[in-house]
Order: structure tokens, then sequence, then C-alpha cells
């Protein structure tokens, strides 16, 4: 699975939750997860590789979804928990 993928795949499960997309240009650094007025926005930078927003993707599932008993693609898990911060 290529990293557009990967990231399309990531954004919906975000998306699917209940976290907001903003798709930005912010200078390359890849964007993040922020919590703003009690909602939850992930920044997505226009201007970064796809492969560095993919895994900060990941990491904001990791951090706000319990991906447990869910059904993810296996490509898919394996890149989330790559990417989790402990």
């Amino acid at each position: 699975m290529n990293n557009q993928r990967l990231l399309e795949e990531l954004v919906a499960l975000l998306e699917a939750n209940g976290i907001t997309i903003r798709t930005e240009p912010l200078g390359g650094n890849g964007g993040g997860l922020c919590d703003f007025k009690g909602k939850c926005i992930f920044f997505q930078d226009t201007q970064a590789p796809t492969a560095e927003t993919a895994a900060l993707c990941a990491k904001a599932v990791a951090e706000k979804i319990n991906i447990e008993n869910i059904y993810i693609r296996p490509e898919v898990r394996q890149f989330i928990e790559k990417n989790r911060s402990d």
C-alpha cells in the first residue's frame, strides 16, 4: 500500500470518529492534531511529504481512537502501530 492510500485511509478513520480535517499549506512540517474550543482538529499540511503527513495522522489515530474494536486493513493497522508514540 502506498503512502497516499495509507493517508486516505487514516484520514477517513479520523473523520469517521468525529475529528475535523483541515487541509492547509503549513510550511512543510506535516501538520498535526489540535484540540480547540472542545473540538479535535487534524491539520494536514499540503506542503509536507505524504509519508510525513501519514505518520502524523497515524499517531493521531493511535492517540484518539481505540482501534482494538474496529476493523482496519492489516497494512494500515501495522502502520499505526509503527508510528504510535508511547
